[in-house]
């Protein structure tokens, strides 16, 4: 995988680092935008299910929680909680992405951010997450989730594929050290 070069001070390739944070405001936006057309388009809260394809739907769920709808938040002070950790987190990201050496690390941490922030503008705005996309195989139902969501596990994919393939150091077999005897 591909290393970023150092060359000008900023400790990352400011190209990249510009990349991951144009990848992070697209996938806001996109996130934003559907959601807006899935609420005031196609009025998917007095619509019901709308039937997009044979495997997919689009339904509207309000996630006061986290990932698969765990920890469940329906008092102000969990939701407000709940965004604190989301702003939390990007900053941390953002603090990370300004140390990335590699390619694919800086391109995932755009897509959490992304993600990320467009589930916490929703907190803010609505008080629970707008999720719409519902993928089914006959009666097996998998969550309903939103671009956000896709977006950070497709960089959690990326941030695993990139540790995985691309640590030269791990393919490397360093010679044992010797005993003293």
């Amino acid at each position: 995988m591909a290393e970023i070069n150092n060359d000008n001070g900023f400790g990352v390739y400011w190209g990249v680092r510009r990349l991951s944070l144009l990848i992070a405001l697209i996938v806001f936006l996109a996130d934003q935008a559907t959601k807006c057309i899935m609420l005031y388009g196609l009025n998917l809260e007095t619509s019901g299910a709308i039937p997009v394809l044979p495997v997919l739907d689009f339904v509207l769920v309000w996630n006061r929680g986290i990932s698969y709808g765990l920890l469940q938040q329906h008092e102000e002070i969990g939701r407000y909680g709940l965004i604190l950790f989301s702003t939390i987190a990007i900053i941390g990201f953002l603090i990370w992405l300004r140390r990335v050496r590699r390619m694919l690390t800086a391109l995932a941490i755009g897509l959490i951010v992304g993600g990320a922030f467009g589930n916490a503008i929703d907190r803010l705005a609505y008080g629970a997450v707008v999720d719409f996309i519902l993928l089914h195989w006959g009666e097996w139902r998998w969550y309903v989730f939103n671009i956000a969501d896709a977006a950070i596990v497709a960089a959690v994919a990326l941030l695993l594929a990139d540790s995985w393939l691309g640590n030269p150091d791990r393919r490397k077999s360093s010679p044992p050290e010797e005993i003293p005897s």
